[in-house]
């Protein structure tokens, strides 16, 4: 048989395994993230008050993980901030901030949050396997996840065309995402809440 008939009928065959082989070693989806019972940890607060998740919630609670460079997080944290007030403060934002060299305080003072701010929360962003900024969670009054922004399905965030989509820069991808998460939050809520 010749070299020729020999890589008409193999390389078929090749191309496939190698298909193969690459979609096996594509990383996991990222796990949704809800319904699961986070790791407990013990923090000071930017106040220096020493609070003990999930034993001190009063509640269900918002906890975000976040980076005052983080264009996605700078769009969803006005929302945020409209939750708290929505609620009559019955709804208290845990804001821990990792990866971070600016100073997380003076960001939120700047705004005007009212948030709880954990200042260098690396350590449990990690054992909550945050990845990225933001993680966006509800938590209920016994600190199990009940949302999270990353179980939000991709096609709810555009109907535009996938390749004015790309062109975007990340405030503008931003500016989209965050009203529907903020959206899919305020319906956990009330789920919650019931």
């Amino acid at each position: 048989m010749s070299i020729i008939k020999i890589l008409r009928l193999t390389l078929p065959a090749l191309a496939a395994t190698a298909a193969l082989l690459l979609t096996a070693c594509e990383p996991p989806a990222p796990e949704p993230q809800i319904d699961w019972q986070p790791p407990g940890f013990e923090l000071a607060d930017a106040a220096g008050e020493t609070f003990r998740y999930p034993d001190d919630l009063d509640g269900p609670a918002i906890v975000l993980f976040w980076a005052s460079w983080c264009p996605y997080c700078k769009a969803l944290m006005p929302h945020l901030q409209s939750i708290v007030e929505e609620s009559g403060g019955t709804i208290e934002v845990l804001a821990l901030n990792f990866r971070d060299d600016s100073d997380p305080a003076e960001f939120m003072a700047e705004y005007g949050y009212d948030f709880r701010l954990f200042p260098a929360s690396d350590a449990v962003a990690e054992a909550w396997g945050i990845k990225g900024t933001p993680g966006l969670f509800l938590v209920d009054a016994t600190g199990r996840a009940v949302f999270s922004n990353h179980a939000i399905p991709e096609e709810a965030f555009s109907h535009s065309p996938a390749a004015l989509v790309e062109e975007m820069k990340h405030y503008q991808k931003a500016a989209r995402r965050a009203p529907v998460w903020a959206s899919e939050l305020r319906k956990a809520i009330d789920r919650t809440l019931l």
